[in-house]
Order: C-alpha cells, then sequence, then structure tokens
C-alpha cells in the first residue's frame, strides 16, 4: 500500500467536490451578473451564456475516452489547473467599456469574444472534472465509504454553490462599490477565483490518494470502448417510453429554464426597465444565499417525501410546486416592491418550490436509467438535463427585450403548461423511491 492511501477522505472528499461545483455556477450563474454589469444586454447575455451549458450537453461524447486515457487522478487535477489558468485569462482579458456604455446596455458582443472563448475552455474543463472526479470518488472509495460520504460530497456541493453564487458575487459587489470600476471589480473577483483553483490542484495533487484500480487502461482498448459506447446509445433510444421520457426531460423545467436566466438580470436592472435595481452584492444575498439556501432545504424535503410515498405518489405535488411559484415574479415585475423582506421571501418560494420540484426530476431520471446500462444511460439523462436548460435559456433574453418584463414573466407561467402536460403522460412503478 502506498503511503498516501493512508490520508482520510476527509481530507479529499469535501474540497474535491467543493471544487467542483465552483465552476459550473460561475459559467452557468455567475457569468450572467458579470456580463449584464459590465454592459451587455438581456439578449446577447442569455444566448451566449446559454451555449455555456453545451459541453455538459455532449459530455457522454467524451466521458468514455476519460477512462481509458490516463487516470481520473490526473484528469481531476490537470481540470483543475486548466481552470486555474482560464480564470486568471479571464481576469485579463475582460474588456473596459465606458460608463455609458455600460449604463445603456449596449456593449457589443465582439468585446466579450475572447472571454466568451475562456469561459469555453472553462466550461469543458469543468463538465470533464465532473466525470473524472465521480469517477475517482468510485475507484479510491470503497462502497461502504462511499455511502458514508454521499451526503458529504453533496453537501460540499451545496456549499461551493453559495461560496460561488453567494460570497464571490458579494465581492464583487462591495469591489464595484469603493473602486467605483466595474470591470476592474469582475477582474479581481474572478482573478480570486483562479489563485483558489490553483491552490487547489497543488493541495489535490498531495492529499488525492493512488488508487490502484484507477489506472489509465482499466482492461479495456480504444476500439472496445467506442464499440461499448455505440451500444449504450443505441440501447438508450430503443427502451420502452423514450419518447414521453425524453419529452418529459426536456419540458417539464421549462417555466424555471426561461426564468432561471432572467432572474438575476431582472433583480439588477433598474426600476425604469421594469428591474428592481438591487445592487450587485444584494443580489449575491438575495439569489446566491437565501435563495440556494430555501433550494437546499427544498430538495431535502423532496427527498424525505419521496422516500415516504414513493414516486408515484409524489409526482404531482413535485410538478406543481416547481411550476406555480414562478407566479411571484409575475407579482414582483408588476409591483416592483423595493422591500427587501418582501423580495427575498419572494425569491425563496421560488426557490424552494424549485428544490421541491426537481426532486422528481432526478428520481425519474435514475428510474428510466434503471437496467443493464444504469449508469451510461443515466450520463445521457442528465445530457437531456443540460439541453432542457441550455435552449430555452438562448432565447430567454430576446423574448424579455421584446415583451418586458412583466410579459416575460406571463410566458414562464404559460410555459407551466409544458410541466403539466409532460406530467400526465409519465408512468412510474407505484413503489419506485420508497424506502422499504
Amino acid at each position: 500500500m502506498k503511503p498516501d492511501m493512508k490520508i482520510s477522505p476527509w481530507a479529499w472528499v469535501p474540497t474535491l467536490y467543493f471544487a467542483e461545483g465552483i465552476p459550473y455556477f460561475m459559467v452557468n450563474v455567475i457569468s450572467v451578473i458579470m456580463f449584464k454589469r459590465i454592459g451587455m444586454g438581456n439578449g446577447d447575455v442569455a444566448m451566449y451564456t446559454g451555449l455555456l451549458y453545451l459541453p455538459w450537453v455532449v459530455k457522454p461524447l467524451w466521458s468514455p475516452f476519460v477512462d481509458v486515457i490516463r487516470t481520473k487522478r490526473w484528469w481531476v487535477i490537470a481540470a483543475q489547473l486548466l481552470m486555474s489558468l482560464a480564470f486568471a485569462a479571464a481576469a485579463f482579458s475582460l474588456p473596459s467599456p465606458t460608463g455609458d456604455m455600460i449604463k445603456e446596455g449596449a456593449v457589443p458582443v465582439p468585446m466579450f469574444a475572447f472571454t466568451l472563448v475562456i469561459f469555453w475552455i472553462t466550461a469543458f474543463a469543468s463538465a470533464t472534472h465532473d466525470i473524472a472526479a465521480d469517477g475517482f470518488y468510485m475507484l479510491a472509495l470503497d462502497p461502504g465509504s462511499q455511502s458514508m460520504f454521499v451526503g458529504i460530497r453533496s453537501t460540499f456541493y451545496r456549499l461551493s454553490s453559495i461560496f460561488g453564487q453567494g460570497v464571490l458575487v458579494v465581492l464583487a459587489g462591495i469591489l464595484e462599490t469603493r473602486l467605483g470600476n466595474i470591470p476592474l471589480a469582475w477582474s479581481l473577483t474572478i482573478g480570486s477565483a483562479a489563485v483558489l483553483f490553483g491552490v487547489m490542484s497543488v493541495y489535490h495533487s498531495y492529499v488525492m490518494p493512488h488508487p490502484s484500480a484507477d489506472s489509465s487502461r482499466n482492461g479495456a482498448s480504444m476500439h472496445g470502448i467506442i464499440m461499448e459506447s455505440g451500444r449504450t446509445f443505441t440501447t438508450f433510444f430503443r427502451k420502452k417510453g423514450i419518447v414521453t421520457a425524453m419529452l418529459f426531460m426536456l419540458l417539464y423545467r421549462l417555466p424555471e429554464a426561461f426564468l432561471v436566466k432572467m432572474l438575476n438580470p431582472f433583480l439588477l436592472d433598474p426600476v425604469e426597465k421594469g428591474g428592481l435595481g438591487l445592487a450587485t452584492e444584494t443580489v449575491g444575498i438575495v439569489y446566491g444565499t437565501i435563495g440556494v439556501a430555501a433550494l437546499t432545504i427544498g430538495g431535502i424535503l423532496g427527498g424525505l417525501a419521496s422516500a415516504r410515498w414513493g414516486l408515484k405518489k409524489v409526482l404531482w405535488p413535485m410538478a406543481l410546486s416547481l411550476a406555480l411559484p414562478c407566479l411571484v415574479f409575475v407579482y414582483l415585475s408588476a409591483f416592483q416592491p423595493g422591500n427587501l423582506i418582501v423580495i427575498n421571501a419572494c425569491v425563496a418560494l421560488d426557490q424552494f418550490g424549485y428544490g421541491f420540484g426537481f426532486t422528481a426530476y432526478m428520481l425519474y431520471m435514475m428510474y428510466f436509467s434503471d437496467g443493464e446500462y444504469r449508469t451510461s444511460h443515466y450520463s445521457l439523462c442528465t445530457a437531456f438535463m443540460a439541453l432542457s436548460m441550455m435552449v430555452p435559456g438562448m432565447v430567454a433574453g430576446y423574448l424579455q427585450e421584446y415583451l418586458g418584463y412583466r410579459g416575460f414573466f406571463w410566458l414562464v407561467i404559460a410555459c407551466c403548461a409544458a410541466t403539466v402536460g409532460v406530467t400526465f403522460f409519465v408512468k412510474v412503478s407505484p413503489d419506485y423511491g420508497k424506502k422499504k
């Protein structure tokens, strides 16, 4: 046994999953706030940050190659180092438009071209890190330890969400106020993430063990991996009920897919433009901290409910929980309250409902993936999950610019019909998900 195998999983599991979450939230959430604050229009913000979901959509296409090229440990550390370098490059590449351009939200997309490319690289590195980290977790820990630490990894992934969407956004807001220079504030914020990932890559290179099962070949040839991937795709699209399942995975979250891209711009935009006019650091608290906490509580209660009654019985309550709270944004856009207690309560209600309702979505993906190729089929389901967020998100900004915030949020409510419709056709086993 190598000496490093004696290192406790407590030394690397929490930090590994903390590192897994931060780049995902930076690429898909913080980027929206950052580009908005530096003057990109809502339509362009949603389009180009929506495209950043693509690596998670196509992740199953290259995940088999992570199994045969080098080790999972190597991929984890290499991805973290690459993300550190990418964040550093992004920090130095942010444009510095004039104050008037930022105020009007009229900064042209070409000024952000290099930064967007860097974020694309970060997105692919983050998706690859997800593959390698999850694989390494299963190889480095025995089944008993995997069960013991599953709650720990989930907790630290959630903490990374609070750190990314909350702490970093608050930091950027404070720097905006103190420096009076929005691009510089965000450069320093992204630069701090670069330093963090640099430290993490060095730390993990020392504390992550070298399990014997983590080999670069694992007894499989490249040709064999390609053939096996082909069988995985074929069997997935031949599964019974595939059309219904695909529609459910693509449309169940349609209201939230539209909403999530315009939620932060709505909180940030001035009242005269239909928004709530909150400061950047306030948005970090409202959405990135209180909202994430409510989302987490909703998810926990959703898991408890499904374990007690099973997916079939909780499916409709969860679908309605995901859809109906979107009404709070119709209220907020109509009355534009300045009271932070009211705003926090509305955002918390929406995020709690989403967390509770999302449980059914995750359980259904596991239910549909069950079978010979369970792991690979679940990976394909997560690709559809990412696609369900990417496509609506790309057009959300242009729809908002055309309809205004009030009209846009009414459109979100109309999309609840899609959630209800696909839920109606879903069939699941009566006892699936129920704790025995």
